[in-house]
């Protein structure tokens, strides 16, 4: 230990307060003996003075309780032993860190389970789609398993399906506010280029000639790309990003990009809030609200959309569509928006479960713009059985909100269907502490507009909004930050505990532990409608707020309701093939929003 460290431990808090600058001045001129080593606490002084009152203060935030004495030496030596950890954002050596720029620590849920590389077997359904439908209406809400036999038999054209589409996204719109981005001429130009390969025999598959949207979160080359943010509307890429890449690989038809909420939170964006095609008085919820939307109401074939902690959930729910949110990882988010780099996923939302695995087919596998993109096999047959599967259920949730009858049908339907219900339980934990991640994340990714002042230009402002929570992320503290990390870990060997018992799980789609659990682990989830609620009032993704009443319904409105299925790790075939079960059996999938 070298004197100067000594000092600064043995020194009494008097002599220590009023010495720091003249032991500054003297830092500055001393040279240590050669083998001295660096000390914490040595440095020159950098930062503003505090006081003992700031730490006071500042325990408040932080829930903890010091002595005045310890106030005392904190105050004073805060300035040469903590401070100098700010100089990245402060100065007057600053370094600006890009979005593209991951943390050097990455989340592996693989770590936990294990996991294959290699291509797996995936085998699509043999069915054949039948006659092709007078009505264009119809041509619209089919699914893309059947508008894929349709366009490579060449009994529809894919110029003639994106026509489709491009009526009605001018016809309907304008009621939801879906589209931030139309891309109607790019779209018209790839669907002329896929009738050409296909009439020359160069069928691509599944996707070739099909017209979908993505979440504006997602890089276009030469197309806006604005994350729902008015400090970005006119940002334009110079590069695709890696899932747009590949579906444009796959022959796919980019008819339009899809409204999110800001930044990706709830369904608010600088053009309005996108509305619920099932009923126009409510928000389609977010962040995926533009993908919900959209697919719900036939204005795409399919769409992808994002989650960090229940953006592709909740709006599936809400919109009633299929949502696939794949394994952490599966997917590579090169090119895409970065909200928080160990939750983020990209995942297909779709009018039925085997339409999501076919747009998961094109879209996954590693990137080397991504470093949490691994290698990992996707084994999914639409035709293989259900008879057997042990689907795990929590049975207090399942009898408690929000849950509701049709969760409970749906747990009955599945043992009707030959699966097995199995029990299971989790450990009474504070897993909203996880979340101290995803606000520090968060305000990382956002750090310079938050400081600079843009945020403010958004139109939400409110306190569950992004602007302030990225300002009080500024007070997190960074030994939960460590903390939480480390509950991660046990959360997560904790559900491949339970995962080991039972081949999938059947919850309640907003069950808040589980959304939280399921999205920190990297656990793939599958939302699909499998019934009808009644509701009595508009629900909302925001906190409530006495100035913005939500509107009441007198009788009570009919909305799509379905359930969440939970998947092991990198096993989203297994959770695809009873989704596809149940969705047959419950026989609501193909019901239309009225008006659309």
């Amino acid at each position: 230990m070298t004197q100067r460290r000594k000092f600064l431990i043995n020194a009494p808090l008097g002599l220590l307060a009023a010495t720091t600058a003249v032991r500054n001045d003297a830092l500055a001129q001393d040279t240590p003996p050669p083998g001295a080593p660096p000390t914490f606490g040595a440095t020159p002084a950098v930062g503003p003075e505090v006081s003992p009152a700031t730490f006071a203060e500042a325990e408040k935030l932080m829930q903890v309780k010091m002595t005045p004495a310890q106030r005392e030496m904190a105050s004073a030596s805060w300035r040469v032993s903590l401070s100098s950890t700010m100089e990245r954002r402060t100065g007057p050596r600053k370094v600006l860190l890009s979005p593209e720029l991951a943390p050097a620590t990455v989340w592996h849920p693989q770590a936990v389970a294990g996991t294959t590389g290699g291509k797996g077997r995936f085998v699509r359904s043999r069915a054949g789609a039948g006659a092709l439908p007078a009505r264009d209406e119809d041509i619209a809400y089919a699914t893309v398993a059947q508008l894929s036999r349709w366009i490579e038999s060449r009994k529809l054209t894919s110029e003639r399906l994106t026509r489709i589409y491009i009526e009605r996204i001018e016809r309907h719109d304008g009621k939801l506010r879906s589209v931030i981005t139309p891309t109607f001429e790019h779209a018209l130009a790839q669907a002329r280029q896929a009738d050409r390969e296909i009439a020359a025999g160069r069928y691509r598959g599944p996707l070739h000639g099909i017209p979908y949207g993505v979440k504006d979160l997602l890089d276009t080359a030469g197309i806006r790309t604005t994350w729902g943010a008015e400090p970005f509307r006119d940002r334009v890429p110079a590069k695709d990003s890696a899932v747009v890449a590949r579906l444009n690989a796959a022959g796919a038809v980019l008819v339009a990009k899809l409204s999110l909420g800001a930044f990706a939170l709830n369904d608010i964006w600088f053009g309005g809030q996108t509305m619920n095609p099932w009923l126009l008085e409510e928000g389609a919820s977010g962040s995926s609200a533009g993908p919900g939307a959209a697919t719900a109401a036939g204005l795409v074939a399919f769409s992808v959309g994002s989650e960090t902690g229940g953006s592709i959930v909740s709006p599936s729910m809400r919109c009633g569509v299929t949502g696939l949110r794949p394994t952490y990882g599966r997917v590579p988010r090169t090119g895409a928006m970065t909200l928080c780099w160990s939750l983020d996923k990209l995942g297909p939302m779709t009018r039925s479960v085997e339409d999501a695995m076919l747009v998961l087919d094109a879209i996954s596998g590693t990137d080397a713009g991504d470093v949490a993109s691994v290698p990992a096999r996707l084994d999914f047959d639409a035709g293989a059985g259900v008879r057997g599967l042990k689907v795990g259920y929590f049975p207090g949730w399942m009898n408690e909100a929000p849950a509701t009858d049709v969760d409970r049908a749906a747990l009955e339907r599945m043992k009707k269907l030959g699966m097995t219900a199995v029990p299971v339980s989790l450990p009474d934990w504070p897993y909203q502490s996880l979340n101290t991640v995803l606000f520090a994340e968060a305000a990382a990714a956002f750090e310079e507009i938050t400081l600079d002042g843009r945020i403010d230009q958004l139109r939400e402002q409110v306190p569950d909004a992004w602007p302030n929570l990225f300002r009080e992320a500024r007070f997190l503290s960074a030994v939960d930050f460590v903390q939480a990390d480390r509950l991660r870990r046990k959360v997560a060997l904790e559900m491949a505990r339970i995962m080991r018992e039972v081949d999938l799980l059947l919850v309640p789609s907003l069950r808040d532990e589980m959304l939280t659990i399921s999205n920190f682990t990297g656990h793939p989830s599958l939302t699909l409608r499998t019934g009808f609620v009644q509701v009595g009032q508009a629900r909302s993704d925001w906190a409530p707020d006495p100035a913005r009443p939500l509107p009441t319904f007198t009788p009570p409105r009919r909305v799509p309701h379905g359930v969440t299925l939970i998947g092991r790790l990198f096993d989203e075939g297994t959770i695809a093939r009873a989704g596809m079960a149940l969705e047959n059996d419950a026989g609501v999938a193909g019901e239309r929003p009225p008006g659309f």
